[in-house]
């Protein structure tokens, strides 16, 4: 197969734990093309989604602390999306106006007979943030609103609560109010831009502290192992992007309980990749923009997470 994957400047990766690039490795070694392109590399021309892509070469033996982690092969091709077998969308947040155009590019080219994973619709329909309430059996009480009444109503209820964006992406933007509400009111103007903004608020689950475990769903199916990602003294984030520390840990019943509930309803909506986070028994987010963790996963235990999901488009492919 020719794969292509949209994703962010390969210069600005860093190749030895992008999960990403253990994707593209993965299916280089089960002998796929790959060409990569930017988000800004798709454009319509007369009513069919096209793009500039580049195909590359990924050494299986690089050091992939350095820069020569891949290669360019000849030069970029202008064509039809629907040219590749597959689309792989792996484009990071934040979650902006251009990316929502880009989905809905993925949407027409899919129209056109490309294969696109994730659905740029899916996509959409599954704010990462707000996707929990469709799932509110396995959540911590949770309000989303921008009434800073409704939201010191809530604290006043719980004591300890977060409050956080819901467009935010690594942990950024998030506050933890205990009990006193020290500083509540400058938070709730802050985030809710004086009442202009939704906003999340979620009781505190003190859990925290042993983990925001990342669980994988890959084809509606998990991954066995979780990485919990264990925040720094005296923070309240997981997010190895604010500094957490990645422990792979075997799926705990509850765990394997919500991802099973989940999955199935995923799968069907074109989300072949899904990265549910769980803080103790409760689900605090569903990631399907570029759900990551592959790599400190594969490392710490004997399941090869990016071969699985190498496995897994193949099979997507095939139908």
């Amino acid at each position: 197969m020719h794969i292509l994957f949209i994703i962010d400047p390969l210069p600005s990766l860093k190749a030895y734990k992008d999960s990403s690039v253990a994707m593209m490795r993965a299916l280089c070694k089960r002998g796929h093309a790959i060409s990569v392109a930017l988000q800004g590399d798709l454009y319509i021309d007369e009513g069919k989604v096209k793009v500039v892509g580049q195909a590359i070469d990924l050494a299986q033996s690089a050091d992939l602390h350095e820069q020569g982690w891949w290669e360019t092969l000849g030069d970029p091709l202008e064509t039809a999306l629907s040219h590749y077998d597959a689309v792989v969308m792996r484009k990071d947040p934040p979650f902006d106006m251009e990316y929502v155009y880009a989905t809905h590019l993925l949407d027409f080219a899919q129209a056109q007979g490309a294969r696109v994973f994730n659905a740029g619709e899916a996509i959409r329909n599954h704010p990462e943030k707000l996707a929990i309430t469709e799932f509110a059996e396995f959540t911590s009480p949770t309000l989303v609103s921008r009434n800073m009444a409704r939201l010191r109503a809530f604290h006043a209820r719980y004591q300890e609560v977060i409050f956080k964006p819901l467009d935010g992406m690594g942990g950024t933007g998030i506050f933890h109010v205990r009990a006193d509400g020290a500083n509540l009111g400058a938070i709730l103007e802050t985030l809710t831009d004086n009442g202009t903004r939704t906003i999340m608020a979620q009781r505190y689950i003190p859990e925290i502290k042993q983990g925001d475990k990342r669980i994988l769903l890959i084809n509606g199916e998990p991954v066995p192992y979780a990485l919990a990602r264990i925040p720094q003294a005296g923070e309240t984030r997981g997010n190895l992007a604010a500094g957490g520390r990645g422990v792979a840990q075997l799926l705990t019943e509850q765990d394997r309980h919500i991802a099973e509930s989940i999955g199935p309803k995923v799968r069907e909506r074109g989300l072949l990749l899904v990265g549910l986070d769980v803080i103790g028994n409760y689900l605090t987010e569903v990631n399907v923009t570029s759900p990551t963790c592959f790599v400190e996963i594969t490392e710490q235990t004997d399941f090869d997470v990016a071969d699985c999901f190498a496995q897994a488009l193949e099979q997507a492919v095939r139908g």
